[in-house]
């Protein structure tokens, strides 16, 4: 049996010391994986003031957005022991986990903002601090939904994106696979997206926006098309690595082309 994938290249754009897992999951589908990381994570260090003001025990909440939250966060902040934990999503529970942190609250339904805060937990805050430890920048509907339920909600800043430098060699294996019809990128996020977009623009890539594009919810979806996406978007259910992986084999199982419906 042919392998769903392929023949196709699949443009991997995390972070470089992210990407092995999800393009090993590619590579065992049949694809190629193209390694083009548009973002360096980069941990914002953290002076004396701010580690006491962020000190997660003076919470009743601490919830962590991402897994780069989680690692940026521990390596400077006390664990949660009596501050109960939340996670946006379940590969940042997992990283939790791993590090002996118990999670009390994590999505049942999407991996995000709106996953979480459909929990019973987060439905009346009135009274309780909400420590939130993310990436500068980003989305602000948890910390707004959170106040607006009742929290006292601080915001603690542990780690920043930067756009990646371009790889010459790999922008020409990008423009290649685009030019065959071969090429299936993958994007976590609309800044992820927006970032591959300006490592190459339509003058060094024309057809980039015609590939297919993997993309974790609708709402990346509807950015990429904000975007001026022209190619298929097939739609994973989260970001995590096998939910995208799998997403994408569904998708091409019968050997449609990156253009189908």
């Amino acid at each position: 049996m042919t392998p769903p994938l392929a023949g196709r290249v699949v443009v991997v754009t995390r972070p470089a010391a992210q990407a092995t897992p999800f393009a090993a999951l590619v590579a065992a589908a049949g694809a190629e994986p193209l390694l083009v990381p548009t973002l360096e994570i980069v941990t914002v260090e953290l002076d004396a003031a701010a580690r006491s003001h962020l000190a997660p025990d003076d919470f009743d909440w601490t919830i962590f957005t991402s897994t780069n939250a989680v690692e940026s966060s521990l390596a400077q902040l006390p664990r949660p022991s009596r501050s109960r934990v939340g996670a946006v999503g379940r590969a940042t529970a997992r990283a939790l986990e791993r590090h002996g942190v118990p999670v009390a609250a994590v999505p049942r339904t999407t991996s995000d903002s709106e996953g979480l805060l459909e929990l019973d937990c987060f439905a009346h805050l009135r009274g309780q601090r909400v420590l939130i430890l993310k990436g500068r920048g980003g989305r602000t509907l948890l910390r707004e939904e959170l106040a607006r339920r009742g929290a006292e909600v601080v915001l603690g800043d542990v780690y920043e994106r930067r756009r990646a430098a371009a790889d010459p060699a790999a922008m020409t294996a990008l423009r290649r696979a685009c030019d065959a019809g071969a090429a299936v990128v993958a994007a976590t996020s609309a800044e992820v997206l927006a970032a591959l977009l300006e490592l190459a623009p339509e003058g060094d890539c024309p057809r980039l926006k015609d590939a297919a594009l993997l993309v974790p919810g609708e709402r990346v979806a509807a950015a990429a098309r904000e975007l001026g996406w022209r190619g298929r978007i097939v739609v994973a259910p989260s970001a995590e690595d096998a939910a995208m992986a799998e997403a994408l084999g569904r998708a091409f199982a019968g050997g449609s082309g990156p253009g189908a419906a």
